[in-house]
């Protein structure tokens, strides 16, 4: 985790968004892109996603690693789509402060960048610098929230927002619960949580926080999208989606 992350606090200003239960479409939630926009094509495809009803939500890290990162980030200007800041956007807006030297991002999979001019990155930083840490979905029984990393606390504490700097580390970078380093008991109260950051072999819960990165972008690894309401689940790798036609799609 990178030093810079201390001065995060002054940057980051909107921190926890709420939206509405979907009356009259479809809700989804969509693990860590990384650039895989192929894959994202044929689930879209494959789940019938209609962007006059339907909403996809994103944990975030939509950048690095994978082959069209910034495909991933015009998704941001999609009416339907809505991402959390992921720790990849983080970075990402550091090197543009200045904050985070460019060989330390490249090294987590920000060469994409190398040939991006300066103006178009300060850009894609003040777009990605209005993304909130947490979307809240829904009230009550139909409640999920969406966040990048983790979080220990309750729906309460989450919805205030009142996050110390730590707090705010393990939400874009924290790995305790996924690997097992953490009781899973501290997040009671807690609504059913997506998460994404930690790269998983299979969706897997743990407590109120399901984590579906399941590594699109690496070798064996798939991107997934889960449908909360009704609990299904649809995954494909990169190369699947190719050998289907997922170049060819079009973006709703």
């Amino acid at each position: 985790m990178p030093h810079y992350y201390r001065d995060m606090a002054s940057v980051l200003d909107t921190l926890v968004q709420h939206h509405a239960s979907n009356a009259s479409g479809r809700d989804f939630v969509v693990g860590d892109l990384h650039g895989c926009v192929d894959a994202l094509r044929y689930l879209l495809r494959t789940i019938a996603f209609d962007p006059t009803r339907d909403r996809l939500f994103s944990v975030g890290d939509l950048v690095d690693r994978g082959e069209h990162s910034e495909q991933a980030l015009a998704l941001l200007g999609k009416p339907w789509f809505h991402a959390v800041l992921g720790n990849h956007e983080d970075a990402l807006c550091a090197v543009v402060d200045g904050r985070l030297r460019r060989q330390w991002w490249y090294g987590i999979g920000g060469t994409w960048a190398a040939d991006v001019p300066d103006e178009r990155l300060r850009r894609y930083a003040a777009e990605l610098r209005t993304l909130p840490l947490v979307r809240v979905v829904g009230s009550g029984k139909e409640r999920f929230n969406v966040l990048h990393a983790e979080f220990f606390g309750t729906d309460a504490e989450l919805d205030a927002g009142n996050f110390s700097a730590e707090t705010r580390q393990q939400l874009l970078w924290g790995r305790e619960l996924a690997v097992g380093n953490s009781d899973a008991q501290r997040q009671r109260g807690l609504s059913l949580t997506y998460c994404g950051h930690t790269p998983m072999r299979d969706i897997t819960q743990i407590g109120s926080q399901v984590f579906i990165d399941t590594g699109a972008f690496g070798p064996g690894g798939k991107l997934t999208i889960v449908e909360p309401k009704a609990l299904r689940r649809w995954s494909v790798s990169v190369e699947e989606a190719l050998a289907d036609g997922a170049a060819a799609l079009a973006l709703p």
